[in-house]
């Protein structure tokens, strides 16, 4: 393959993993974060720099463009290509050095500043097949970056040589970078509105040729907790340990089913990600997967019941469960018209690329928008061990998907 996009997407991925735009779900505002401002306001300069028409960054802090159709396609259905901004909360995204190895040789990748650190074939057998492709990982100490930034380069790759080809033909383009998606608030009430795509494509997925259209669906619970407090040398028969009765909630909560540990394949989960507080008052956080909506609420309907079962055994303290529904299964929506999975499947097939389309236990900003009636499939960056030290990915694969992404113009201008 090898169109030439390798060097401007080196530097793209490189340039936006540099800057810091970890999001904070424990933040009201939107983005939740305002570091994460600094790559949506180089974006607005970059789109703006490459020929990119109304060009905004919304109050929600989301950037859009339009890509204006070639002649004669101005009838086409617009297409929007979309990737978020945020990197994850779950582990440290400050400071991050991105490292390219070139030319890639096979063995083991160490790590400047942990040299206990080690990404081998042997533990990831995916890097083993990109033998002479140029890897790129950070230092050590924190995530890479790029879920989802390999998606961002892409979308800047593929935007730019879209306005500087103007005899590759194509319909109305919109181009969206979101904020916040890794803490499941990445399509803002506004956004379907202000995006204008009749169909999109997030890119944001893994391995080469993986076309995702089945995603999990989600609801996140937040469960406080406030007990009685005094000082403890006067608390006997008095004092309600909040700590005590939030380690008997998850002691209560099944432990060799029903979790991420012991779960796989199309099976949900019920999983707890932080625990608070004081003798006082604590807090407790979880998420509930499920590829089934029935399912998922019956990991929610567990959850409450477990809530109420221990307030009952201790009516001194208050115990509040709320259930928060995140994103849904794009499975069902897209069946009344498959045609984003199925030119996705096309576009793969035409670059020599066999797609596949495992279901992912995980989901992304095209859920929701397929949820809100933007049909959205997720398509593969290349990026691998994402939200770790161990993070990497395939410049070479970030060239298939921006290659993919140009093919897929071309098919829905004759759409």
């Amino acid at each position: 393959m090898g169109s030439g996009f390798a060097e401007e997407l080196t530097s793209r991925f490189v340039r936006y993993c540099e800057i810091d735009s970890q999001a904070d779900e424990k933040s009201p505002t939107s983005p939740s974060t305002a570091i994460q401002l600094d790559i949506l306001r180089l974006l607005v300069d970059e789109l703006t720099e490459i020929g990119a028409q109304d060009v905004i960054l919304t109050s929600y802090g989301a950037v859009t463009a339009t890509i204006p159709a070639t002649a004669g396609k101005e009838g086409a259905p617009v297409i929007g290509f979309l990737a978020h901004v945020d990197t994850s909360p779950g582990f440290n995204a400050s400071n991050v050095k991105p490292i390219v190895h070139k030319n890639y040789d096979g063995s083991d990748i160490t790590f400047p500043d942990d040299a206990s650190l080690i990404l081998s074939p042997a533990d990831s057998p995916y890097l083993g097949t990109k033998v002479g492709d140029d890897i790129v990982t950070a230092s050590g100490t924190t995530l890479l970056g790029a879920d989802d930034k390999a998606g961002v380069a892409i979308v800047m790759a593929f935007a730019n040589h879209l306005l500087h080809h103007p005899e590759i033909e194509h319909g109305p383009i919109r181009i969206g970078f979101t904020p916040d998606e890794e803490i499941g608030r990445g399509v803002h009430a506004d956004f379907p509105r202000d995006l204008g795509a009749q169909f999109a494509y997030t890119l944001d997925g893994g391995p080469v040729g993986e076309v995702v259209y089945e995603t999990f669906s989600a609801d996140r619970a937040e469960i406080h907790i406030t007990g009685v407090s005094i000082h403890p040398g006067q608390a006997k028969d008095v004092m309600v340990n909040a700590l005590h009765l939030a380690a008997k909630i998850i002691d209560t909560l099944p432990h060799i089913t029903l979790t991420p540990e012991t779960t796989d394949d199309r099976e949900g989960f019920l999983h707890i990600y932080s625990l608070t507080g004081t003798s006082a008052e604590a807090e407790l956080l979880f998420i509930m997967r499920d590829f089934e909506e029935d399912k998922l609420q019956q990991s929610g309907e567990l959850l409450q019941q477990v809530c109420a079962t221990i307030q009952a055994t201790e009516p001194r303290a208050k115990i509040t469960c709320e259930i928060t529904p995140q994103y849904r299964n794009m499975r069902d929506a897209l069946k009344s018209d498959f045609r984003p999975v199925d030119l996705a499947l096309e576009a793969c097939r035409a670059l020599g690329i066999e797609p596949f389309s495992p279901p992912i236990r995980g989901g992304t900003d095209g859920s929701r928008l397929t949820e809100l009636g933007v049909p959205t499939p997720n398509i593969f960056t290349g990026m691998m061990n994402f939200h770790g030290p161990l993070e990497y990915v395939s410049v070479q694969d970030m060239e298939k998907a921006t290659e993919v992404s140009i093919k897929l113009a071309q098919l829905w201008a004759n759409e």
